[in-house]
């Protein structure tokens, strides 16, 4: 487990994962309403050379990101209500493609996640402090270790 005391800590623990990622890479980003899901998100897209801005996809359910070292897909399944929705989108090919895939709410639509996944658990202590940990599966090869 990894602490961080506040939003610019969390970006920066994400950009320091950026470095490791792979193009077929998927990462789930699971914690309650307000955890910093997005916040690392940010830092992963900057840390593999995004610019711009990198806004929560809440409402669009994905933004891509294609200007970085690898193609960057970030999902927020928070609004799906019915699985089958991911499918009907054609989301898949983003999933098992040529960037990294970061998946905020995948708790929504397990069924379309593969196997090998980096699964990252942001856990509220208090109003700055999260707990982050960090749980590779099915192979995802990994080492907490790699971001101190």
């Amino acid at each position: 487990m990894i602490v961080t005391h506040d939003a610019a800590e969390t970006r920066r623990l994400g950009a320091k994962l950026a470095a490791h990622l792979r193009p077929g890479d998927v990462v789930l980003l699971q914690g309650d309403l307000g955890a910093g899901k997005s916040e690392f998100a940010r830092g992963v897209a900057r840390g593999l050379g995004v610019s711009g801005p990198v806004p929560s996809p809440s409402f669009t359910i994905l933004n891509v990101y294609d200007e970085g070292r690898i193609p960057l897909y970030h999902f927020d399944w928070y609004r799906i209500h019915d699985p089958d929705e991911i499918g009907e989108m054609g989301f898949e090919e983003q999933l098992h493609g040529d960037g990294a895939a970061l998946v905020e709410w995948s708790e929504r639509a397990p069924e379309y996640l593969p196997e090998r996944v980096l699964t990252i658990r942001i856990h509220t202590v208090d109003e700055t402090t999260r707990e982050i940990t960090f749980e590779p599966q099915g192979g995802f090869a990994f080492r907490e270790e790699q971001l101190l």
